[in-house]
């Protein structure tokens, strides 16, 4: 049912009570949302740490442990090394989840690093930050899916020749969830987190209890440590490695303050909240790993993990309590992308209605998420995964440089704010496209903690660099920049199409005096009169052409044209190489250059459609093939009249 309603600007707004068909997808996905259901779709604080903390979580399971591989380049003694660095990588920890609580009460619209950027730093810092970010989410989905993997085959070794095909299944498995909607896939996912922040609590208590008491012994039966004794002596050089493979454990804690607007209200407060959640429960449990791995003697191994070894030797073996854990952080692993999925869709949507990325991201599903941008992001991390082969250590090299290009990107913006704070008066405001700045009277405080961040956090991103250039990080130094430049060309694009589609200083001067129709006719049947029926509709100057191909048919069609073709004038293009498309397209470009001024050309294309969709593929396409080719000529008019067969 269709209400109108006619207004006395003879416009005439109409209600559509239409409500989508029961498909598949709806199987799949859910029911479509109404637009005006999306407030309904907002969530707190305890299914925000599920959404958006699995990612920061997660990285526990392998942060320890891509620490101790780089220390086994080194002598077996240097894995002492690991609790000293967790140390130095949780106080780093602290700092950027300070300067980020601060960033999610000043920007309570979200956007994070991109929107900090871009209303403070310019058009370049925000695409590098939006492409730091945007790389940062796909990684994200492939470390974590690949981890949680590792921790499977650790546990079930004659799945390690499947671990991609899993891999990939898992990916997708996590993309359907999230089509679903943020509140449903949150409240699916708040359980498995939980599970496994149980598990590995319930786990470290264990682990610290018996080891105050001198019960806890040696990991039995370790694997056989891969590379060891590579170098003679622990370097400088090799313990800001360790320090760079181990800051891993830092990815995801920007998640929040990307994704304010999925909160309940007061947002910023919630979120805020949540963040401080997650920093503390993250520190604690990296500390608390890092210190038992090396006392119980575990080594970096791709057959078992650590936390594998962890876990047996804390419970005695492979039993259930092992089996929990084991599980539990297979889980998280796989919740981790999650949080990417949440994120990754927002992101492309702001560069999106920002003109930097195609605008098909800004487009919410049936279940109000942006749908595409979580397909994109499936794709690409199981393109990664399948590159990869699922192998953690391979991906970890191209992960941290654009987490903490980000960092340094966001902490930076947020010190130019609270400077530009510091500048205004009384009850002046600076009204920005991200939010409002007023004065702040803690605006020294609040400008040296995030500016102390950025320094922290672009250090680190330059240990990275160049402790990880040569094991992959050239990759993503070199991507950043390539991605910038394609958001850049984008965003020329929409300007450029802008401006030309502007009605700004425009005065109507189109006319059409003259009108051509052409009617393209590959033989003389009911498709094509009705074609022609349609072009005489349309004015008197109507040509039909035919590509003579073969000169037999051609006469059979002059025999039909002169019973049917009502005395409308019949071009015959001869083309002794057999070619259609070209003949057409040359006829078409002499008839645009003798054109007479305000002469419109029209081509009518006939085009039969088949009552079943792969019927199609038994049909060439030519009408098809014609279409795209004459859509970039102008002055030229395209019309498909199409024939039900």
């Amino acid at each position: 049912m269709i209400e109108e309603k006619e207004s006395a600007t003879n416009v005439i707004d109409m209600s559509a009570d239409d409500k989508p068909r029961n498909n598949w997808r709806q199987l799949l996905i859910g029911h479509p949302l109404q637009t005006a259901d999306a407030h309904n779709q907002t969530i707190g604080k305890a299914i925000g740490l599920a959404v958006f903390a699995s990612d920061a979580l997660s990285s526990t399971a392998y942060a320890t442990q891509e620490i101790m591989i780089i220390l086994a380049i080194a002598t077996a003694s240097a894995l002492q090394y690991v609790f000293p660095i967790a140390i130095a990588i949780t106080v780093l920890m602290a700092i950027v989840a300070i300067s980020y609580e601060q960033t999610i009460h000043a920007y309570p619209g979200g956007g994070g690093a991109y929107i900090v950027a871009r209303d403070n730093l310019g058009e370049i810092p925000a695409q590098a930050a939006g492409a730091a970010l945007l790389t940062d989410y796909i990684l994200t989905v492939a470390v974590s899916i690949s981890s949680g993997v590792a921790q499977i085959v650790s546990a079930f070794p004659s799945l390690f020749e499947y671990r991609v095909i899993i891999g990939i299944a898992l990916v997708f498995f996590v993309m359907t969830i999230n089509l679903r909607g943020v509140k449903e896939s949150g409240v699916l996912f708040a359980i498995p987190t939980y599970f496994f922040l149980v598990a590995m609590v319930l786990t470290i208590g264990v682990g610290l209890v018996k080891y105050f008491t001198g019960a806890l012994g040696p990991v039995v039966n370790p694997p056989e440590m891969e590379i060891v004794g590579v170098v003679s002596v622990v370097t400088p050089f090799l313990l800001l490695h360790a320090f760079s493979s181990g800051t891993a454990a830092l990815t995801g804690i920007e998640a929040i303050s990307n994704g304010i607007t999925a909160f309940k209200e007061p947002r910023s407060k919630n979120a805020g909240i949540t963040l401080i959640w997650m920093a503390s429960i993250l520190g604690t449990l990296f500390l608390s790993i890092s210190f038992l791995s090396g006392k119980i003697g575990a080594v970096p191994s791709e057959v078992e993990t650590v936390i594998s070894q962890l876990a047996r030797t804390i419970f005695g073996g492979q039993g259930v309590m092992y089996l929990v854990l084991i599980a539990g952080t297979t889980i998280i692993l796989i919740m981790a992308a999650n949080t990417a999925f949440a994120d990754f869709p927002r992101l492309g949507a702001l560069q999106a209605n920002d003109g930097y990325l195609p605008r098909q991201l800004t487009f919410k599903g049936s279940r109000l998420v942006y749908s595409r941008g979580i397909v994109t992001l499936a794709i690409m991390a199981s393109l990664l995964i399948l590159v990869f082969q699922a192998n953690v250590s391979k991906i970890i090299p191209l992960y941290a440089i654009g987490v903490f290009l980000s960092f340094t990107l966001s902490q930076a913006g947020m010190a130019k704010r609270w400077w530009k704070s510091g500048r205004l008066k009384g009850d002046e405001e600076l009204v920005e496209t991200g939010s409002t700045i007023r004065f702040d009277k803690a605006w020294k405080y609040k400008m040296i903690i995030n500016g102390f961040g950025a320094v922290c956090t672009f250090i680190v991103m330059i240990i990275f660099a160049v402790t990880k250039f040569k094991d992959g990080a050239w990759i993503v130094v070199v991507i950043i920049p390539l991605l910038i430049t394609t958001f850049l060309s984008i965003h020329h694009h929409y300007k450029k199409l802008a401006a030309k589609l502007s009605l700004e200083k425009y005065t109507n001067t189109i006319r059409v005096n003259k009108h051509r129709i052409l009617v393209l006719v590959a033989g003389v049947h009911r498709g094509s009169l009705a074609a022609l029926a349609y072009a005489r509709s349309l004015g008197d100057d109507v040509t039909a052409i035919h590509v003579s191909t073969d000169p037999v048919e051609s006469e059979k069609l002059r025999e039909k044209w002169a019973i049917y073709g009502e005395g409308i004038r019949l071009v015959i293009l001869n083309s002794p190489y057999r070619l259609l498309l070209e003949p057409v397209m040359d006829y078409i470009q002499k008839l645009l250059t003798l054109r007479a001024p305000n002469e419109i050309l029209t081509v009518v294309v006939p085009q039969f459609v088949p009552s079943h969709w792969w019927e199609n593929l038994l049909h060439s396409q030519t009408a098809m093939m014609l279409r795209y080719g004459l859509l970039f000529k102008s002055n030229l008019v395209i019309i498909e009249v199409p024939y039900q067969v």
